[in-house]
């Protein structure tokens, strides 16, 4: 199974200068609980940006154009075909968590998305791509808690591709 996780503004923004422009304690407790103990996917710059590096109890998978990059303890590929070659889907659940670029290079073939969507408007630079909704269908959403630690509303999503 392939999944996007992602969380995103009221106007779809997901980051600003490789960072979240929020702080959200429950988002990142919902993002380890969805995907500890399988594969993520994500772009170098999004890699880099991780305080932690790999991400414990996860494969980690980078998609870079950067020949030469090396990432102890993830996998670094350069192509789709590569990435979809090494995992299989079929046996291994692979979440791709950013940035902008890799969600648009895997968007038709996404089985399932985790979204979150926190309430207000940020600033930022990278922005989720426009996603046909209508092909997915709602399993589940769940509000979050507002507490002092997660200030600002925000609902979990979990839908799956219709048909699959």
């Amino acid at each position: 199974m392939l999944t996007f996780v992602w969380i995103e503004d009221e106007n779809q923004l997901i980051g600003r200068a490789n960072k979240l422009p929020w702080h959200l304690p429950a988002d990142l407790k919902h993002f380890k609980a969805v995907t500890v103990g399988d594969a993520v996917l994500m772009g170098r710059k999004t890699y880099e940006a991780l305080p932690i590096k790999p991400l414990p109890n996860r494969r980690n998978i980078i998609l870079t154009r950067n020949k030469d990059y090396v990432a102890p303890g993830a996998e670094v590929f350069h192509s789709k075909e590569a990435i979809l070659s090494a995992v299989d889907t079929d046996q291994q659940t692979l979440h791709i968590i950013g940035g902008g670029e890799i969600y648009r290079l895997f968007i038709d073939e996404v089985d399932e998305l985790y979204q979150t969507i926190i309430e207000g408007d940020f600033e930022g630079d990278t922005y989720f791509p426009t996603l046909d909704f209508s092909e997915f269908e709602l399993l589940s959403k769940k509000e979050g808690i507002v507490d002092e630690a997660n200030r600002h509303p925000h609902t979990f999503y979990h839908y799956r591709r219709k048909n699959t």
